[in-house]
């Protein structure tokens, strides 16, 4: 438990658990503490003197634990183990520890309280401790009447002061400041140590001192309290008086115990008074019998109350469960039910509760009744439990009768309810659904509408009579109903039986209108049948017929393109056939107009609106005609286009077969000369001066055949201005023989200059003609189709076939991607004849190198790798140095000075093996 100073402690069995409610905040009131610490040095005192000892301080003089272990020893008459001697802080812990152990081992667990506390000096915590040892010593074993520890020690008091006035013990603390409550007690076991009749409730100085004193001078109880204290505090500390009251009850029960007295009155009787049997025992033995016999008179009473109370109640509910009376309305049935089930809801469950809790009580009176050997409790007359079950049982039978009434009558008064507001439903639905029906059945509205609108408008017609003989049975269902109404005598029948009246009559009207605007339907739906009839045949006529006209304008106005006789003629043979048709077409015309001519003497006859309009088609007759009349028109224009364009495809015929016979003569010439020209450039026969002087002769030649080209361009500038883009007579075109004349001129023009460079390398590179022939020999060999010009793959085969050695590994790649670089400098992917000659002569003849040039320049440096300005316009023509001071990169190797520059990267530049 937790104590008002903060500690706790738990004791086992469940010891005086109640304690945890106590007060939590006393020890927070000085004086409260005051008030603990006075009475609780007197407590322990009165059990130290035994030893011969007291204590002065009691938050100072337990710290050692020595006073303590002889406290406990005192109060437990047990010997506790030898304490330390020593006057160390540890030895003062070990024997409050010792203290502490003990008190646990009475069953007390104590939380919170710690032995340094003890030898610190903790108030709080040591008046915790003693109270502790006080409720463990002093208080626990205090037993009244199967109570413990407060409510026994405070049950005693209040048995023992009952009889005196002025004096009501309700707790320890406010009961006891006036002191009488003090004198009671004594008085009580100790009637000639105080005069009570004396003392006097507005004097309690004198009664708390009076009780302090006899107590002291004649029970041996020490004084515990102080009266002023008492006095001016307003709550008392309750621990402190509990001490003090506890030690009046120990100082009282062992002075009643009486000796062996044995009593004889009767010879046959014989009452024994044992030893250690007190008064205290007696008192409470009477108490107890008396007790269960007033508990008995009190469930008796109870019963006959709980009996009168429940049969009363059935009774004046009877009348009402019984009663039948309504006033033929629903609201009414429906507000009797609601009052039965409030009654269900709220005030029988009370009642079924009384009548269970009397029942209870009457069992459990008869069993106590039986178990203290007293007579069974026969209830009064009528008020039996049996009494009461048929009571009970016949307040039910009425309920079930009278909740039976209710649903049935309110069964029946729905029933009515419901009818009328079904007859109301219906007939409002009805209403609704012929509201304006009379209106739309008089309606000459179809007289505007076209076929289908008509037909739609009859499906709607026809759906409208199925609405019609649907609503048949809605009108029997209201009129069934109304009749229903009146038999059941419905208070307003004379409203129901009036609308249901208006609802016949103008059913019967509404039929007959139907069947009128029927037979109005069907003779309009006739008349505008046969209109649709025609206009459908003049759409299926006149749209083909349409087509063929739109069709046969388009064929007679066609831009017609041409270009052989052959077309021409078919051209003019399909016209004669279709001339051949024309008859027929102007029948199917004239039965066409017919049909329209029809439709408007049916529509004149009875005055239809819109009925020339033709739904199926946009087409009309007067467009008809306009069409046809266009078409007459346009045969004669037809047949004179026809004749001229024969005339014109006549002429072109005659331009064909001149260019034909020209260009058959032109064409084979120039491929003559061209495999000429190709077999001298391969180089294949003479010397390279032979070739030269051969290649140009064809020049003059060709130059001399330039006539006929010019002649062959005039014959076709003239066939161009006829549009004759085809000529069966000659595979040749115009450009095609332009092209091949450009490529002879070109192809002479290349020979001739690749001859005169061939002759140039030889004499400047000192080639023989055999080694010239040779690398010809092989570039030719390798140029499969004698382009002039080799495929880096071909190249590289090229140069295998005349010795030279190329690597297959990266080396070799790098080195034939260097030769490729001198070859073919722009990187077109191809190596022609004059670049290959170089390359070969270069590879074959001594020439100047870049090592050679880098070592002239080496000289005029003095073995410097770099060289100045000066040195270069020193040793070198002023336009060679300046030439070379341009292009020269600056120096950017070891030991350069200012203005050096790089001969040798200028060196490999000049040979194309690294960039400026």
């Amino acid at each position: 438990m937790m104590m008002e100073n903060g500690l706790s402690m738990e004791y086992g069995d469940g010891y005086m658990e109640q304690e945890e409610e106590w007060e939590r905040e006393g020890l927070l009131d000085p004086a409260w503490e005051k008030q603990q610490k006075k009475t609780f040095t007197a407590w322990c005192n009165s059990h130290l003197r035994k030893a011969g000892t007291s204590i002065d301080n009691i938050d100072e003089d337990f710290r050692n634990g020595l006073k303590l272990m002889l406290l406990l020893e005192v109060i437990s008459g047990e010997t506790l183990p030898k304490p330390d001697r020593g006057k160390m802080r540890f030895h003062k812990i070990a024997n409050v520890n010792k203290a502490l152990d003990f008190i646990a081992s009475k069953g007390v667990h104590l939380v919170s309280i710690g032995a340094e506390e003890i030898v610190d000096g903790n108030l709080k915590m040591t008046l915790g401790m003693i109270w502790t040892i006080i409720l463990r010593f002093a208080i626990q074993d205090i037993s009244v009447e199967e109570m413990t520890a407060k409510e026994g020690l405070l049950l005693w008091c209040q048995r023992k002061t009952a009889p005196y006035k002025n004096v009501n013990v309700q707790n320890f603390h406010l009961s006891f400041k006036d002191g009488l409550a003090f004198c009671a007690l004594i008085h009580r076991h100790r009637p000639d140590l105080i005069d009570y009749s004396k003392l006097s409730k507005d004097n309690p100085l004198e009664n708390l001192n009076t009780a302090f004193d006899v107590a002291e001078k004649y029970l041996d109880i020490p004084r515990m309290l102080d009266p002023d204290d008492l006095i001016n505090t307003p709550k008392p500390d309750e621990r402190a008086i509990m001490t003090y009251v506890s030690c009046y009850y120990h100082a009282f029960q062992g002075a009643q115990q009486v000796g062996n007295v044995t009593h004889v009155p009767e010879p046959t009787r014989k009452y024994t008074y044992v030893p250690n049997y007190n008064a205290e025992t007696a008192a409470n033995r009477i108490c107890k019998v008396l007790k269960v016999n007033q508990e008995n008179e009190r469930l008796m009473e109870e019963y006959e109350r709980l009996a009168s109370d429940l049969l009363e109640w059935i009774r004046r509910t009877m009348p009402w469960l019984n009663s039948r009376q309504a006033d033929n309305s629903l609201a009414g049935v429906q507000k009797k039910l609601e009052e039965y089930r409030t009654y269900r809801r709220k005030h029988k469950p009370p009642r079924v509760e009384q009548k269970a809790k009397l029942e209870t009580n009457f069992n459990t009176l008869q069993t106590k009744l039986r178990l203290s050997n007293r007579p069974a409790y026969l209830p009064t007359e009528g008020k039996t439990v049996a009494d009461i079950s048929n009571a009970w049982k016949g307040l039910e039978l009425a309920e079930k009768a009278f909740e039976e009434w209710l649903l049935a009558e309110t069964m029946r008064l729905e029933r009515l309810e419901h009818l009328a507001q079904k007859f109301k439903h219906k007939a409002d639905a009805h209403e609704d659904w012929t509201r304006g029906k009379e209106e739309m059945l008089q309606s000459q509205d179809f007289r505007q509408c076209k076929l289908n609108e008509l037909k739609a408008l009859k499906k709607k017609h026809e759906a409208f009579e199925s609405d019609l003989a649907a609503h048949q049975d809605r009108v029997e269902q209201i009129a069934a109903i109304a009749q229903e109404l009146n038999t059941l005598e419905y208070h307003d029948c004379i409203s129901v039986n009036s609308r249901c009246q208006r609802i016949c009559d103008q059913w019967d009207r509404l039929g007959a209108l139907t069947q009128r605007r029927r037979t109005a339907l069907d003779e309009a739906e006739r008349i505008l049948e046969k209109i649709d009839i025609l206009h459908l045949e003049f759409a299926k006529r006149a749209a083909p017929f349409n087509n063929w006209l739109d069709g046969t304008r388009e064929d007679l106005v066609d831009m017609f393109i041409v270009h052989t006789m052959e077309e021409i003629q078919g051209l003019i043979q399909a016209h004669d056939q279709f001339k051949a048709t024309l008859g027929e077409a102007d029948k199917e015309f004239n039965l066409i107009v017919n049909l329209v001519r029809e439709v408007e003497s049916i529509v004149k006859q009875h005055q239809i609106p819109g009925g020339l309009e033709n739904p199926y088609t946009t087409l009309t007759a007067n467009e008809m005609t306009r069409k046809w009349s266009d078409v007459r028109q346009l045969v004669p224009q037809r047949d004179q286009t026809l004749a001229n364009e024969l005339r014109k495809q006549q002429n072109n015929e005659m331009l064909r077969r001149q260019f034909a016979e020209k260009a058959n003569i032109v064409g084979p010439w120039i491929e003559r000369q061209m495999d000429a020209v190709t077999a001298i450039g391969m180089g294949l026969q003479g010397s390279l001066e032979d070739q030269l002087h051969r290649l140009k002769e064809y020049e003059q030649a060709v130059y001399a055949y330039k006539p006929n080209i010019e002649e062959l361009e005039k014959i076709h500038q003239a066939v161009q201005e006829s549009m004759i883009f085809e000529n069966r007579y000659t595979n040749y075109t115009m450009e095609t023989l332009r092209v091949g004349w450009e490529q002879l001129l070109t192809s002479i023009n290349r020979n001739i200059n690749e001859v005169e460079n061939q002759i140039l390398t030889r004499d400047s590179k000192g080639i023989s003609q055999e080694q010239l022939n040779e690398f010809r020999s092989s570039f030719n060999h390798f140029d499969k189709n004698r382009t002039g010009r080799l495929s880096p793959e071909e190249f590289k085969s090229c140069l295998v076939s005349l010795g030279y050695s190329i690597g297959k590994d990266r080396q070799g790649e790098m080195d034939f991607q260097r030769i490729l670089a001198v070859v073919d400098p722009n990187s077109t992917g191809y190596v022609h004849f004059d670049a290959f000659l170089d390359f070969m002569t270069r590879e074959s003849t001594d020439t100047d190198t870049a090592e050679q040039v880098i070592d002239s320049f080496r000289i005029l440096a003095a073995d410097k790798p770099f060289i100045l300005p000066d040195e270069l316009r020193r040793e070198l023509p002023p336009d060679q140095a300046e030439y070379c001071i341009q292009r020269m990169p600056p120096y950017k190797g070891p030991n350069g000075v200012p203005g050096a520059l790089d001969y040798m990267s200028f060196s490999t530049a000049l040979y194309g093996e690294t960039d400026l």
